[in-house]
């Protein structure tokens, strides 16, 4: 992929170790070696969660190729907190998002087809998807529901996506202390709709 210069802006000085901020403003000043830091940096944490979500790699690369695609075209829309060094936040936001599109576009292909192709049968699927679609279809994905989209946004967050309180606190736009208690409070309620 080709990334075209941008008009010069002023370029804060960088490298491999400056924080995500000042890359991000490199980057908004067309800087593509400040984008290959922030790939470098983020791109295996960000692989490693979006397999959680979806465990074809094609869906994955193009996921992720598109999230510093728009990182490129949209660094200079991050705004971080005073003292913020971390646009993990921001990144994962994007990346999500990105594989929603993906899957999205990859379901749309295959209802759009007019003969199914037979599946074919890969293998055993793996112990995480299994555990994912007990979770989704059994007991604890019917306590899952009944939780009120508060308490269960907060437990996926934290739980199933595996954020820091400080990284979901940010998504959902809401205090650090509120995600714990909305996360303490949906465990006490799974834990009495699974005992019941």
């Amino acid at each position: 992929m080709k990334f075209l210069r941008r008009s010069r802006r002023r370029v804060p000085d960088y490298d491999p170790d400056s924080p995500d901020p000042v890359l991000l403003t490199a980057v908004a000043a067309g800087e593509t070696d400040a984008l290959e830091i922030l790939h470098r940096r983020h791109a295996p944490w960000l692989r490693a969660r979006l397999r959680y979500r979806c465990s074809d790699s094609d869906q994955l690369d193009a996921a992720l190729q598109e999230t510093f695609l728009a990182v490129w075209r949209n660094a200079g829309s991050f705004r971080p907190r005073p003292g913020d060094t971390d646009a993990g936040a921001w990144l994962w936001t994007i990346a999500i998002r990105q594989l929603i599109s993906q899957l999205r576009k990859r379901a749309n292909r295959w209802i759009a087809e007019s003969e199914p192709e037979p599946y074919e049968t890969i293998g055993d699927a793996s112990a995480e998807d299994t555990v994912l679609l007990n979770i989704e279809h059994g007991p604890l994905g019917t306590a899952l529901h009944e939780l009120s989209p508060e308490l269960r946004s907060a437990l996926k967050a934290t739980v199933l996506d595996g954020l820091t309180v400080r990284e979901a606190a940010e998504i959902l736009q809401i205090p650090e202390g509120t995600v714990k208690t909305r996360v303490m409070r949906a465990k006490a309620r799974l834990r009495e709709a699974l005992t019941t």
